[in-house]
């Protein structure tokens, strides 16, 4: 429930107690229990009332894919990639690894370049 686990909810029951005090917790847990209850009734209104206005196409949309946890940078980068490239020749193997950079190495005995623009 909400991604806690039991000893965090035993930490959080305590630190309530302590801030709110014996006297005063059953007030505030029937609060928060009716709140609850009418963020639920709310959501599931709300999806009653889509699903009336949108008839028999609400039940062909696949929701998974306006789940926002599939948008993970992790997994995005990774099948990035794995993609093959498009301008590879074809010749080639494609692979997710590009070829090493064709730029000349730095010459120790010359002086460093630089761009007076740029600085």
């Amino acid at each position: 429930m909400f991604g806690i686990n039991s000893s965090e909810f035993l930490i959080l029951l305590v630190v309530a107690i302590v801030v709110l005090g014996p006297e005063r917790l059953p007030e505030y847990a029937a609060k928060l229990a009716k709140l609850v209850r009418q963020a639920r009734t709310l959501a599931t209104n709300a999806r009653s009332q889509l699903a009336e206005q949108m008839g028999p196409d609400f039940d062909d949309i696949d929701w998974k894919q306006y789940d926002p946890r599939q948008y993970d940078p992790r997994r995005i980068v990774r099948e990035a990639l794995m993609e093959p490239m498009d301008d590879a020749p074809a010749d080639k193997p494609q692979s997710g690894v590009m070829a090493p950079s064709t730029q000349q190495v730095h010459d120790a005995s010359k002086p460093t370049p630089w761009d007076v623009d740029a600085t």
